[in-house]
């Protein structure tokens, strides 16, 4: 897709800093970084969100975020790390192709829960209502 900033990054026509490549996916590092050593797990092939990415660039994207985490761990010393993926606007997609972060976290980084848990359980008869809507 000609004007998607990821897919001129994927094509090689816009630079980034690559950290792993394979058939279906490629990583980079993130030029504005959450934590020392934020990167984006980001599929070859276009799709604007998780449900339009095809199973086998799902199944790759997790698969590059489960060894770039490791490597976080292994090789930056993080305490932590956030693997974190948004689908649309009001959840924070700011590029509309498909990418999962990769976030290490560092005991008193600056990074905060994005949202207050509740404090109290969830109705269990809207629970029941919603689980129907979804199954």
């Amino acid at each position: 897709m000609p004007d998607c900033l990821f897919c001129r990054i994927v094509s090689g026509e816009l630079p980034s800093t690559r950290v792993h490549e394979d058939e279906r996916v490629i990583a980079i590092m993130d030029i504005f970084p959450a934590t020392r050593g934020h990167a984006l797990v980001i599929p070859r092939a276009h799709a604007a969100d998780v449900r339009d990415a095809h199973p086998d660039d799902l199944a790759a994207a997790a698969h590059a975020a489960q060894l770039l985490a490791g490597r976080a761990f292994e090789r930056l010393g993080a305490d932590g790390v956030t693997v974190m993926q948004s689908n649309g606007a009001a959840a924070w997609q700011t590029v509309f192709h498909y990418h999962v972060h990769v976030i290490p976290r560092y005991e008193g980084d600056p990074l905060v829960l994005p949202w207050t848990p509740g404090t109290e359980p969830a109705d269990a008869v809207e629970l029941e209502e919603l689980a129907a809507s979804l199954r």
